[in-house]
């Protein structure tokens, strides 16, 4: 077994997808420690205001985040959540023993640029996103959603500017028998959002 590392990233070769060891017991961040929280507005409201909660699907959130080239407002939106099995997500770990019984989850997330400076380097929006499985946080897959139908490389946007959306990406495994699966998304140290996808 290769060393548990400090940001709870198990190192890997290039070629291997790396494997968060959160699955199933959440971070150790406050943000990811916390349960899902009541809904705090009605859905009536096309975007919220930066402060997290529960939101309904196809309901937006407003959020800053910090680029290389200065802080960009985005309007968030999580699209969906796309389900694979437990024989695929087996192909995309090191060792098959650690999707035992797990299935690989994609987040789909819209970012929408509302404000702010051009972005000449890819965007770090999509790492505030997560994705949660009966209130327990899944085990983040470095690299295995950029090339998803539907979803884009954050390293293969150039000139991010005000008005263009894009949707990128995040891959968690998670229990292949969860009853709800969730996206939550939040700023920098922020309250999650939180978007709940029933998996039917």
């Amino acid at each position: 077994m290769l060393p548990h590392q400090t940001t709870l990233r198990l190192a890997a070769p290039v070629a291997v997808l790396a494997l968060t060891l959160s699955a199933c017991g959440g971070g150790d961040d406050a943000t990811d420690a916390k349960k899902s929280p009541e809904p705090k507005a009605p859905a009536s409201q096309a975007a919220k205001p930066a402060s997290g909660g529960e939101l309904a699907t196809g309901e937006s959130a407003t959020g800053k985040v910090k680029e290389e080239d200065g802080t960009v407002t985005y309007e968030v939106t999580a699209q969906k959540v796309d389900l694979g099995t437990e024989a695929e997500a087996a192909k995309l770990v090191q060792d098959p023993a650690d999707a035992k019984g797990m299935a690989l989850a994609v987040a789909h997330v819209k970012f929408t640029h509302k404000s702010g400076p051009t972005l000449s380097n890819e965007s770090d929006a999509g790492d505030g996103t997560r994705i949660w499985a009966d209130g327990q946080r899944g085990a983040l897959l470095i690299g295995a959603a950029e090339d998803a139908p539907g979803c884009e490389d954050p390293y293969d946007v150039t000139s991010f500017k005000s008005g263009d959306s894009h949707v990128f990406c995040e891959s968690y495994l998670v229990p292949a028998n969860a009853k709800s699966l969730e996206i939550q998304w939040s700023e920098e140290n922020g309250e999650p959002y939180i978007w709940k996808f029933p998996n039917q």
